[in-house]
């Protein structure tokens, strides 16, 4: 799954990107994306920001309502579940990536390995998003399993990558249109082992929903 993605072009440039307009204003957000901080999506024809992750609330123990824990990742077979058809059915986005990253290593000692498209400085992995009472509009990525690709090698699940020419498929088209789109990439995945501490990626792991 994905709790870490780098977004280092400009809205302007995304907006560009997508032939979409930028309506995020003066928003900010970071070169990386973690679950809960704010990134960029591209939905009803516009740049916008967003915090990414659907709120999960939760009870304690005496009843009580505990902080939100923000669900970043939407499995593509429970896109038809209550937590995500709606989202799925209506309101569906492109995400812009650069790369994104997964932990590997011992537990302790994760380290982050980059993931992304060779000479492709940005592309589109499909999003759900909806408007919540705690963090305004927000949204989720969708996430598929990696059998088959170069991917596999380091995480049994990646994004769903969109071409350009599915996007407006993905956006707009029917519920059975846009789930066919919903398969591992299959084209080839550029693979860099660093060294960097996983540390901060690691601190917002809400789990896969």
């Amino acid at each position: 799954m994905c709790n870490l993605y780098r977004m280092t072009k400009t809205r302007s440039e995304v907006a560009g990107w997508f032939d979409a307009v930028d309506a995020a204003g003066g928003a900010n957000f970071g070169d990386e994306v973690y679950p809960g901080y704010p990134g960029l999506v591209v939905a009803e024809g516009q740049v916008r920001a967003m915090a990414w992750g659907f709120p999960l609330v939760l009870t304690g123990k005496q009843g009580q309502k505990l902080k939100p824990k923000p669900v970043n990742n939407a499995r593509t077979d429970k896109l038809g579940t209550f937590f995500w058809r709606h989202s799925f059915e209506h309101r569906r986005c492109l995400i812009p990536i650069t790369a994104w990253a997964e932990a590997q290593g011992p537990k302790g000692q994760m380290t982050r390995t980059w993931l992304s498209l060779p000479d492709t400085p940005l592309f589109a992995a499909a999003g759900v998003w909806r408007s919540s009472d705690e963090w305004g509009d927000c949204y989720s990525m969708v996430m598929t399993h990696s059998e088959g690709t170069d991917a596999a090698s380091v995480h049994e699940r990646m994004p769903v990558l969109l071409a350009p020419q599915d996007h407006a498929s993905w956006l707009s088209g029917a519920p059975q249109d846009a789930l066919a789109l919903c398969r591992p990439w299959a084209g080839a995945i550029t693979i860099d082992r660093t060294s960097q501490p996983w540390a901060k990626g690691a601190a917002h792991q809400p789990g896969l929903f």
